[in-house]
């Protein structure tokens, strides 16, 4: 038997939340160290997935399979494309962040007046950073297996399980920061009421994909009724041999069950109002945690299962997913720009960005899908970076309001910068990671639907105007009073934001060593739906050849 990799890959990250959450309750420093290294553990085991794992070769790779519940046909199935491979990948990368960026995020009682924050209330003084740090962990144990599972059941067990330890951190261990002192005076300045809106966002979050995994549960069992197993490489088989006996009408229907779900999860227009509240009251690396990691579940699942199972349907529903797609691209834009809290302005600006993910999926072109893929990644990194720094920006004022700062690079100048490179990569500047999967995206998009890619660019100027103004806001400009002493980044802060940028602008310029490995996974996806690209109206070759006379 060969060695288990993609269960090994999902285990240790298991096996550090539970010791993680054994550590004695005085021993918090031995916590955190040991979640820090369960996580790069499982960087160097998703390394190693990478190198074993040949684009030339079959599908699926890596592959296990033993029975799990068999009266019911479900097996512990696992397997990685090329797209699960790089999202893996993401994945693992960003956890080492992700914890030394939250190392005092979850400290019972920490000097916030020295860091210039908020001093805490008795209420906020028991915070138990070994459950914290376990739950991270967790989190990132089930969005592993969630890429890896090729038996349907087995993923949606996963892709439910991760709303309880996301729920714990978004609602337990919220961000000790406000989105207007004034404001919270005005209500009373209680933590109580910093409280009820975290406990808030939790429920939203909660309740909204628990909803749509309700949905999905029924289209899970229909799927069952009518393939008779949850394997998704035996249904896919079925359908492209014709023996699989699925009406149009029942294709439909348990398309839109899976989607619904996905939906939510990405989040798109109109299913997205859950993140702005989750991403505001979570500290930043639980913000990053939701829109780098968690919701790219929703689009990796689009990919896989929504094209692969149901790509008849799939087509049906593209010209009404690309309204929507575009509605999230120019809605999130519009109204980032007009936010006056950090944290939401970052929050709409992913909502926007997964209009253009889920627009790369659904033009059903090889670039658009390859963007998309790249996308998912490209916008992990961009938005960690610019999320950690905006964290590391408020835990030294202890406001969220963008009216609150002012002239920080003048006092703090590594921070600015590290903020503008990745504000910059939000906005996809040429040379960062970014540009080139949008720019995919918008190739893919124009080739088959160009009305769409056209309106689809309005994004990128949207983009370019909440950016710059949020910079000039909060870095340009007379010093204000209250920053006139902040620290520039610490040590610790600088090991978290310089890799992301190195990366950033590694994959800018070389973006070949993703597009190898995803390249022939896209091109799976195009051959279950049938669709090949649309061949250029102009005879390049021909055209050529008079240039040369």
């Amino acid at each position: 038997m060969s060695f288990p990799l993609l269960t090994v890959t999902a285990a240790v990250p298991a096996v550090g939340a539970i010791l993680t959450a054994a550590v004695p309750a005085a021993r918090r420093t031995a916590a955190k160290w040991l979640a820090l290294l369960f996580s790069l553990a499982t960087l160097a085991l998703a390394v190693l997935v990478a190198v074993r794992f040949d684009p030339s070769g079959d599908r699926y790779q890596l592959t296990e399979s033993r029975p799990w519940i068999a009266d019911f046909g479900v097996r512990y199935e696992l397997g990685v494309d090329g797209i699960g491979v790089v999202l893996i990948g993401l994945t693992a990368v960003l956890m080492p962040f992700i914890i030394l960026a939250g190392w005092h995020d979850a400290d019972p009682s920490p000097s916030s007046s020295s860091r210039g924050g908020p001093k805490e209330t008795k209420s906020q003084r028991w915070r138990p950073t070994q459950g914290f740090f376990a739950l991270i962990l967790m989190v990132e144990a089930m969005v592993i297996i969630s890429f890896e599972a090729t038996d349907i059941f087995l993923f949606y067990i996963f892709f439910e399980a991760m709303l309880i330890p996301m729920y714990f951190l978004i609602g337990g261990f919220g961000d000790r920061a406000t989105s207007s002192q004034s404001a919270a005076a005005a209500a009373g300045g209680s933590e109580e009421n910093a409280a009820a809106q975290r406990s808030y966002a939790a429920v939203k979050f909660l309740l909204y994909n628990l909803v749509g995994g309700l949905i999905m549960l029924a289209a899970v069992i229909g799927l069952y009724v009518v393939a008779g197993n949850f394997s998704l490489q035996e249904i896919t088989a079925a359908r492209a041999a014709g023996t699989l006996d699925m009406s149009t009408n029942t294709e439909r229907l348990l398309f839109l069950g899976f989607f619904f779900a996905f939906a939510i999860k990405a989040p798109l227009w109109p299913l997205h109002t859950w993140l702005p509240n989750a991403m505001g009251e979570s500290t930043a690396p639980v913000a990053v945690l939701i829109t780098a990691v968690v919701d790219k579940v929703g689009t990796f699942a689009m990919l896989r299962f929504c094209l692969g199972l149901f790509p008849d349907a799939s087509k049906w529903a593209t010209p009404v997913i690309l309204v929507l797609a575009l509605i999230s691209i120019v809605y999130g834009a519009l109204v980032a720009v007009g936010q006056r809290d950090i944290k939401r302005l970052v929050a709409y600006a992913s909502i926007s960005h997964f209009g253009f993910i889920i627009l790369g999926i659904f033009a059903m072109t090889s670039q658009g899908q390859s963007g998309a893929t790249l996308y998912m990644v490209n916008h992990g990194l961009s938005t960690a970076a610019l999320m950690l720094v905006a964290g590391f920006l408020i835990s030294r004022r202890g406001s969220r309001l963008i009216a609150d700062y002012g002239g920080v690079q003048k006092v703090a100048p590594v921070l600015a910068g590290t903020f503008l490179i990745g504000g910059l990569a939000t906005l996809s500047l040429p040379g960062l990671a970014p540009f080139v999967s949008e720019f995919l995206v918008l190739v893919g998009t124009f080739a088959r639907y160009p009305v769409v890619g056209i309106i689809a660019t309005t994004g990128i100027v949207l983009a370019a105007l909440y950016t710059l103004v949020l910079y000039q806001r909060t870095m340009t400009g007379p010093v204000k009073e209250e920053v006139r002493t902040m620290p520039d980044l610490r040590l610790r802060e600088v090991l978290v934001v310089a890799p992301l940028i190195a990366l950033l602008i590694g994959l800018g310029v070389y973006p070949k060593v993703l597009t190898d490995i995803v390249n022939p996974a896209v091109e799976h996806t195009m051959s279950d739906v049938k669709q090949t690209d649309p061949q250029p109206e102009v005879d390049v070759e021909a055209k050529n050849g008079e240039v040369a006379k």
